[in-house]
């Protein structure tokens, strides 16, 4: 329920004595109302005149009470802002600097549900906690000492079942946290699963499989609201059942009063100052379990999201590489990796020099994308050997190597900004004609003609809505304006496109490939005929390479993978 990082928070120390400070005089407002509204009544009920200093201070405490609530509230929302933004803050930056690792580890629609929901569940668990925990520990302390003086055995009697509701909520809470953590794990998976639906919706549906998805995704949907809906019953029966015990003790102690006060064993005011103070003693806790749930999601919230921050960061290879060039070679010896859920990659040899360009190719779900991930240095090994440019190296996980690369994923991300800002993204110093002839070389004259405001037209998300064949031809549009990166790697940048606009823009990419490394994975067979060397994946393992001839005339797995692939609108 309480995590004890949560006080270690920056400026906890500080928040927490201010709260307490504001608990206590909470309490004495409390007190003091409790006690002028039971004079004022005792005065009424006894034909006297009514008291007006007694009114008076009945209005002040009621009103300190409303300015306290307003002072604590506003303290915590820009306490709890704060910090969730700083946590939001450390976590993109976690995610910036580990890149692909940790995506590939984590999963995009779980790091995006932590980065959206996850913060805003911890930003409520922070107003939560800090209020309603401080709460509980000072104010009923107080009021019971209050309740002391003014009636010892009513207080005992109250004492006695505070316990009794305090067992009563851990009992409940144990089970619906249970739930809750399961279903918090369920909602991740959730959303990784939807997002690389979403991702892949092109391909599913050029394979057929978009409906067979879309049943998928709404039984999974299903499950996971039928399984919040039994974590809420629970919440709810714990609601429930505290409320109704608090009202019991409440009842009680009303009828212990009444009896006395029939007996002559208690005056007036003592019996209406006890029953006035009975619900507020009771109140901190029905407050704390009617959040209870929230402060669930968010515990776990932030305990995933502590975990993501401090999760060990991917090893760094302080080699110094230099420029690449014609003559630099890399190497890689009997290089393995293995994912979490156990699935693994290699080993895989081989040797890249200078300018070639090396394609990838296998079906979807060989490890051609892992291999890009191992060669980019976004997945560190768990054996093997690498050598670059004459020095050896335990991960391509390198400063200066990422510096050399131009990676074009399967989806390239189109930045909400100007078509400008865009293009220059990686070379914010390009000039106007240079990048004008960035556009005109990667066919994007019509997209320029069609913005009302050109180049300076702000496009991305929200705004001007791309096609498909759009966004790759904008991220090679940055690769065309950057001459200082000799190194290209890309992960089927053409997937989601139709034969055509693959043609066209085949076009458009060729010339840019000449003088560079260039490592191409795709699944479309009429891109190995442009390269110089080929790698064949097939369930994680480099079964062949060679160059295409040398692949045709051995009759092994690329030869089948191409009487696979014959028939189809890609070759």
């Amino acid at each position: 329920m309480i995590d004890q990082h949560l006080f270690k928070l920056n400026g906890a120390g500080a928040i927490v004595r201010k709260l307490a400070v504001l608990e206590v005089l909470q309490a004495f407002l409390i007190i003091g109302q409790a006690l002028s509204l039971s004079m004022v009544i005792t005065t009424l009920w006894q034909g006297k005149k009514i008291d007006w200093l007694y009114l008076l201070l009945f209005i002040v405490c009621f009103t300190g009470r409303q300015l306290n609530d307003l002072v604590q509230d506003k303290m915590l929302e820009a306490y709890s802002n704060r910090e969730a933004e700083e946590l939001r803050q450390q976590l993109l930056s976690k995610i910036f600097n580990e890149g692909q690792a940790i995506v590939q580890k984590q999963g995009t629609g779980s790091l995006i549900t932590m980065a959206l929901d996850g913060i805003d569940e911890v930003r409520n668990y922070i107003k939560l906690i800090y209020s309603k925990v401080l709460t509980m520990m000072i104010v009923p302390v107080l009021l019971f000492v209050a309740m002391l003086f003014v009636s010892w055995q009513s207080a005992v009697i109250l004492l006695i079942m505070y316990p009794l509701i305090v067992l009563f909520m851990i009992i409940l809470g144990h089970a619906a946290q249970d739930k809750a953590i399961k279903q918090f794990g369920n909602f991740q998976k959730l959303s990784n699963n939807f997002i690389d639906s979403l991702r892949g919706i092109d391909t599913l549906k050029y394979l057929g499989l978009s409906k067979r998805y879309s049943t998928s995704i709404f039984h999974l949907s299903e499950n996971f609201r039928k399984k919040t809906m039994a974590v809420l019953r629970v919440a709810m029966l714990s609601t429930f059942a505290l409320d109704f015990f608090t009202t019991l003790s409440i009842a009680v102690i009303a009828v212990y009063l009444g009896f006395s006060l029939l007996n002559g064993k208690i005056a007036l005011f003592a019996a209406l100052a006890i029953l006035i103070l009975a619900p507020e003693y009771f109140l901190p806790i029905r407050n704390f379990a009617g959040d209870f749930h929230a402060t669930l999601n968010g515990k776990n919230a932030f305990q995933r999201i502590r975990e993501l921050i401090h999760a060990p960061e991917e090893p760094v290879e302080d080699v110094p590489v230099k420029k690449w060039g014609k003559t630099d070679e890399l190497e890689l010896n009997q290089l393995a990796f293995k994912y979490q859920k156990g699935t693994e990659i290699g080993p895989v040899s081989l040797k890249i020099k200078g300018y070639e360009k090396v394609g990838v190719i296998g079906v979807s779900g060989s490890g051609k994308s892992s291999l890009i991930n191992l060669l980019s240095g976004f997945l560190t090994p768990k054996a093997g050997e690498i050598t670059i440019q004459n020095q050896a190296a335990k991960t391509l996980n390198i400063p200066d190597w990422h510096k050399q690369l131009i990676y074009i994923p399967q989806n390239p991300y189109v930045f909400t900004a100007t078509l400008r800002d865009n293009i220059a993204f990686y070379t914010p110093s390009a000039t106007d004609e240079e990048i004008k002839q960035a556009i005109h070389v990667m066919g994007l004259d019509e997209l320029v003609q069609e913005l009302p405001q050109g180049i300076d037209t702000v496009i991305g998300q929200g705004k001007r809505v791309l096609s498909g064949g759009q966004a790759p031809r904008i991220a090679l549009a940055r690769a065309f304006l950057d001459k200082k990166r000799k190194v290209m790697l890309f992960d089927e940048p053409t997937a989601h496109l139709d034969i055509e606009t693959e043609v066209d823009l085949k076009k458009k990419m060729l010339p840019l490939m000449q003088n560079h490394l260039v490592i191409f994975a795709t699944h479309r067979l009429h891109w190995m005929k442009e390269m110089d060397y080929i790698l064949v994946m097939d369930h994680g393992q480099l079964v062949e390479q060679g160059t295409f001839e040398e692949l045709s005339q051995q009759n092994g797995y690329f030869t089948k993978l191409t009487k696979e692939m014959r028939g189809k609108a890609d070759d």
